[in-house]
């Protein structure tokens, strides 16, 4: 364990109650009080984003949480003015702790003339001074080879498979996970093999983009209480359709486990009046007061394994640890009592 570094922590305005719960948790695993460092991250009358640290942090381990989610452009300025701050504070090390990644879906040119902003988003967080990533379930894994740093993904699906085996204990032989397009299979087999489920497959074809004309289960769902699996649920209307879909095919029930509920729009009211039992989604980003009170939707916290995964950082040990099911349950115990 490095001694001549402390483990500092420091938040935007993205998601402060995830930063605020992270900082308790390490409170209470090193014993000491482990608040988030005293900052003010204020915007001038004509929206310039201006941060103002008022502890020491020369020579500290400094630890940005801040997702990216809307308004990203906001939220990724504060991340990049934050980590500009710290550099020139003379911080040790500074990494970036991205809940939630944006703009990840532009990860590749699909047609000529378009960016591939991910990259230039990594090249900013670089340039920044960032020198580690700490982030979860990136929408596309080679992200990580835009960065010429260390980059950390850990991934929902383990605490996904706590909650599955805790919800649905009596009934898991009648699972099925489901995939709800052909790109998402390997995210969707990752929690399979976790529950020990079978896999099925929602293929939709497009007749233009955001528009989906047709959907086809591929696989035998009858009677099978089924897991929808994705990353992220931004409208939620193909998440809603897929699940009405698979009823049509004999399935028992429809539940969908979705990494980040970004949740735009007719979101929410759309899956309130779905044929979905429950939508469960990760706090990444801030749920909005519309999504706590709906009846049908549940939020997992994801402060337990940030928590871990920055203090593994800080001691250097490994953070792949977190994605076993032996590591990962003594953090949440509290949340998920399984014998």
């Amino acid at each position: 364990m490095p001694s001549f570094t402390e483990p500092k922590l420091i938040s935007g305005n993205a998601n402060l109650p995830l930063a605020q719960s992270i900082a308790r948790r390490m409170s209470l695993y090193r014993g000491v009080d482990q608040g988030l460092v005293n900052a003010r991250v204020e915007r001038f009358n004509d929206g310039e984003i201006f941060v103002e640290v008022f502890e020491n942090v020369r020579g500290e381990d400094m630890f940005i949480i801040q997702p990216t989610s809307n308004p990203a452009n906001d939220n990724l300025m504060e991340l990049l003015i934050i980590a500009d701050a710290l550099r020139r504070s003379s911080a040790a090390r500074i990494t970036a702790v991205i809940p939630y990644f944006g703009y990840a879906r532009q990860d590749r040119r699909t047609k000529a003339r378009t960016p591939i902003s991910a990259k230039l988003v990594a090249n900013m967080l670089t340039g920044a001074g960032i020198e580690r990533i700490l982030t979860m379930d990136l929408h596309a894994a080679q992200i990580q080879g835009f960065f010429d740093i260390p980059v950390d993904n850990l991934y929902a699906s383990p605490v996904f498979a706590l909650d599955v085996r805790t919800n649905f204990k009596d009934r898991m032989a009648d699972l099925m996970v489901v995939s709800p397009d052909v790109g998402g299979v390997a995210r969707a087999r990752e929690l399979a093999k976790r529950i020990n489920a079978p896999l099925s497959i929602v293929d939709k074809r497009r007749e233009k983009p955001g528009e989906v004309a047709e959907m086809t289960v591929i696989g035998d769902v009858t009677d099978k209480i089924c897991l929808i699996v994705d990353d992220i649920c931004d409208t939620a209307g193909t998440l809603c359709k897929a699940a009405q879909v698979l009823l049509d095919n004999g399935a028992k029930e429809v539940h969908s486990y979705i990494s980040h509920g970004v949740m735009s729009g007719p979101a929410v009211d759309r899956v309130t009046n779905s044929v979905m039992k429950s939508l469960v989604i990760t706090d990444t980003i801030q749920p909005t007061p519309e999504i706590l009170k709906a009846p049908n939707i549940r939020v997992v916290p994801t402060a337990p394994i940030f928590t871990q995964a920055i203090l593994n950082i800080w001691n250097g040990t490994s953070v792949s640890s977190l994605f076993e099911d032996k590591t990962l349950r003594p953090i949440y115990e509290s949340l998920y009592h399984m014998d």
